[in-house]
């Protein structure tokens, strides 16, 4: 014992004997990068309301997919989101008031022309061609990243959208940033035109296990232009919060209505979708009375272990969660008691995850294993500093197929 007794007397000492149990880590919060002409540059700003977006970037009119796509994210169910602006000319929002506010000096007027109102400020332009640089940035350390780098220091961030972005080099460069990561999943979105070879060119990124693919583009309305066609992913990744919060994580985000949503640049026939299925292109149908909804669960993997958004996600969730959990273990003595109150705890926490629907089996036995004993722990991992604990999972996939057999019988007469 690190106290020492000198005198007689009775002594009371706390002992930390109970489990320190894991918690399940949020799903939902969201990283958009995107150009508005007002707000900070290559900085991550938490918005939590679309208030509070409008206040820091400016309306729909002053960007052009990036304000649609957060409306979108908040109207389907998004709770907390990090906004990061790549545009190269900006002004903040209050600069920008403040020189609508300010009297324009007057010009001299032309004879016989009377003066004419003052020019509103005068914002900065969007470049018509999108920099793919700009959204792939540098890291250079802390203070000094620029581009998607500008999220590695927040872990919380769960799911990351560059709304509109179709170039290859940034859809690459999401994926990367999610798989690097870790525990990030992209939100991708195809181009909003066809070419004239149809759905047969449609690109698709590369293979991953880290992003889901979505198309077409859906109509909104703005205020400014009337009814528009707008990127999915930002609605998308409303929905995934949505459905994580009334269902979770395990629930695929897919035959979800999009809030909003007023038309598709495409109607997609069945005959089309089962083309665009197989190639893990998910997409978004208008099914007459039950309106417009998300009709693919499907990632852009080509491994038939992760072909589902659900079940990627849910491994994400149990791995982070295990590993902030256990951060307690390190440096422990690596023995036998060590390795029991391990097992229990991640049991436990897996008992939880099991309960909630997010595993198959009959009993928890069928559905998850937790090992973490001698086997797994022999001298010469002990003495390489090293705990190993084996987990398995068995999770739920969609329903993606529903076949229901029918066939005649002959009438059973009664005796």
């Amino acid at each position: 014992m690190a106290t020492s007794y000198l005198s007689p007397g009775v002594y009371i000492e706390e002992v930390d004997r109970g489990s320190k149990p894991i918690e399940a880590v949020g799903t939902s919060t969201a990283a958009f990068i995107g150009e508005s002409m007002l707000g900070p540059t290559n900085e991550p700003v938490l918005v939590t309301n679309w208030a509070q977006y409008t206040r820091l970037f400016g309306d729909f009119q002053h960007s052009n997919h990036l304000a649609h796509a957060v409306y979108g994210f908040f109207n389907n169910g998004g709770t907390k989101a990090f906004i990061c602006n790549v545009a190269e000319k900006t002004m903040t929002a209050e600069e920008f008031a403040k020189k609508q506010a300010e009297p324009e000096k007057a010009a001299k007027p032309e004879p016989g022309k009377k003066d004419g109102p003052p020019a509103p400020a005068a914002l900065p332009a969007l470049s018509a061609k999108v920099n793919p640089g700009l959204f792939i940035g540098k890291d250079e350390g802390p203070g000094r990243r620029t581009g998607l780098n500008v999220f590695n220091d927040i872990p919380e961030i769960s799911l990351v959208c560059a709304p509109g972005q179709t170039d290859p080099a940034i859809q690459d460069a999401v994926l990367s940033h999610c798989e690097n990561m870790k525990y990030r999943f992209a939100i991708l979105d195809a181009p909003e035109e066809l070419t004239r070879d149809g759905i047969n060119k449609l690109p698709k990124p590369r293979d991953s296990q880290y992003g889901a693919y979505y198309f077409p583009w859906i109509q909104v309305y703005d205020p400014e232009k009337g009814n528009i066609y707008v990127p999915p992913s930002g609605h998308m990744a409303g929905i995934y919060a949505r459905s994580d919060a009334e269902r979770g994580v395990h629930k695929a985000p897919a035959n979800e209505i999009v809030r909003g949503a007023l038309g598709l640049r495409y109607s997609i026939s069945k005959p089309e979708q089962d083309f665009l299925n197989p190639r893990g292109i998910n997409c978004i149908r208008n099914l007459g009375d039950r309106g417009i909804r998300v009709w693919g669960a499907r990632t852009v993997s080509s491994d038939p272990s992760w072909r589902y958004i659900n079940v990627r996600r849910l491994f994400l969730m149990v791995e982070q969660s295990i590993e902030i959990g256990t951060q307690w273990v390190v440096f422990e003595p690596n023995d036998f008691t060590l390795w029991k109150r391990v097992k229990r705890n991640i049991t436990a926490f897996l008992l939880r995850i099991y309960n909630s629907g997010a595993l198959m089996g009959k009993t928890a036995e069928e559905a998850f294993f937790v090992k973490c004993d001698e086997e797994t722990n022999p001298p010469e991992v002990v003495d390489a500093g090293q705990m190993v604990c084996e987990i398995g999972l068995a999770p739920v996939k969609p329903a993606e197929f529903v076949i229901f057999r029918i066939g005649q019988m002959a009438g059973v007469e009664k005796s």
